[in-house]
């Protein structure tokens, strides 16, 4: 397994886990039940760790993809630069769930406070995992690139003209 498959194997996780976390969170604070709120922090730490992961794997995709047809350097940096974003917010809702877990383990009053903090982070990282998920396929599934159609009409005359050099 090179660093180009195991990305593809965690970079769900940093995208899907803070969805998932963020709806048990949500659950946790209206039934006001700190073990589902903890729960939602927990999943928000291994995402972050997640995205630690998926960070130190992108190099090593880069190398694997960037020489590939249709692959631009410009198109894996636009990726890049969204995944750094949402990697800082990840580890900062790691180290404010680190910190939930925490206070409400002691009871403390800003537990609440934290449990807000967190939802607000989440919301602008489920942004942001939205826009890293879309930049990430557009690098090999040119069919969701803005420029779709022009890609297609490009590569199809790029194919006939093979196919009538084929026939001379």
């Amino acid at each position: 397994m090179n660093d180009a498959h195991l990305h593809l194997v965690v970079n769900h996780f940093p995208i899907i886990g803070p969805i998932l976390a963020l709806g048990v969170l949500v659950a946790g604070m209206i039934l006001k039940n700190n073990s589902v709120k903890s729960t939602a922090y927990g999943l928000f730490i291994v995402s972050a760790i997640f995205a630690a992961i998926s960070a130190g794997t992108g190099d090593g995709a880069e190398e694997a993809v960037k020489n590939l047809p249709g692959v631009t350097r410009k198109i894996i940096h636009i990726h890049e630069e969204m995944a750094d974003k949402l990697a800082i917010i990840l580890y900062l809702l790691g180290v404010i769930s680190i910190g939930g877990i925490y206070l409400s383990l002691k009871n403390h009053p800003k537990a609440k406070l934290v449990s807000y903090a967190a939802l607000v982070v989440a919301v602008v990282g489920i942004y942001f995992a939205k826009e890293v998920g879309t930049t990430g396929g557009e690098i090999r599934h040119t069919e969701i690139r803005s420029d779709a159609t022009q890609t297609a009409a490009t590569a199809t005359g790029e194919q006939s003209k093979t196919e009538d050099k084929d026939k001379d």
